[in-house]
């Protein structure tokens, strides 16, 4: 059983055939189509990889815990609390307080999952693909936020997106200013996770796109002299790109939890 890739298709050929063939119209004759292909991605292969160096670090984490039975941090739970904590307080700022640790152990994986594909992202030899970079990876992650916040969105939820004024107002007053208010509610529901996929694939994504425009800059010139220029400022822009990989997964898990923190929100009396 042989597979062959044409027009970027995967294609079977048929048995005992060896080689292509094709008609006058460049079709293959001897091949049938794969209709759903399950080969694993580049971006398939990094989440794997950032999911197994996850599942080391907070293995070895909790285990250093058990082995020295103290709530002090040891070994490398001195680099992990620190997170674990920050996000949990995410979580205490953004979700009311008798919810909020339901929702911890997700923006935990949220936050650490972006985190260490960002700086995947950076090693140069294993950059490509630039996980949090593709555009398919944060609509997942979007979606996920978006399922969770909807599964567990309460009826005073609902009552702010199709009532917004409440009693404020007559009902009367109301109905001319909801003709407006209400589509814009709506879609709302769904600006929220376009704008957090959006946010977080072009923040990566211009990062490494500078860093490519200025190494070029050399190639377009063809003269080893620019490099004094574009050296120093791709450095700059990579030492940049650190501090902007925690910056995207801090702003993704704090507008994650706003958002579940909106939908499951009691009624003020």
């Amino acid at each position: 059983m042989s597979f062959v890739k044409i027009h970027e298709k995967i294609y079977q050929l048929d048995a005992g055939a060896t080689e292509v063939a094709f008609d006058a119209e460049h079709h293959p004759t001897n091949a049938k189509k794969i209709t759903l292909d399950f080969s694993i991605t580049k971006n398939v292969v990094a989440m794997f990889l950032v999911a197994i160096l996850l599942l080391i670090v907070f293995t070895r984490s909790a285990k250093n815990y058990k082995k020295h039975n103290t709530l002090t941090p040891k070994g490398i739970a001195k680099w992990t609390e620190p997170g674990v904590v920050f996000v949990q307080d995410i979580a205490k700022e953004n979700i009311e307080a008798d919810k909020y640790r339901k929702f911890v152990p997700y923006l935990l994986t949220l936050f650490f999952f972006i985190f260490f594909g960002n700086l995947l992202g950076l090693i140069p030899f294993i950059s490509n693909p630039n996980m949090t970079g593709s555009i398919s990876v944060t609509i997942l992650l979007a979606a996920i936020t978006f399922f969770i916040q909807m599964k567990n969105s309460r009826k005073t939820y609902w009552l702010h997106i199709v009532d917004p004024l409440g009693n404020s107002m007559p009902l009367l007053a109301k109905i001319p200013l909801y003709l407006i208010l209400l589509p814009i509610e709506i879609a709302g529901i769904f600006i929220k996770p376009i704008a957090l996929l959006i946010r977080l694939f072009a923040n990566i994504t211009a990062g490494h796109i500078i860093v490519v425009s200025l190494i070029a800059i050399i190639f377009v010139n063809q003269n080893v002299g620019w490099a004094g220029l574009s050296v120093p400022m791709t450095l700059f822009i990579s030492v940049l790109e650190l501090l902007v990989a925690f910056l995207q997964a801090y702003i993704f898990t704090m507008l994650s939890a706003m958002y579940i923190g909106s939908a499951v929100e009691s009624a003020h009396h």
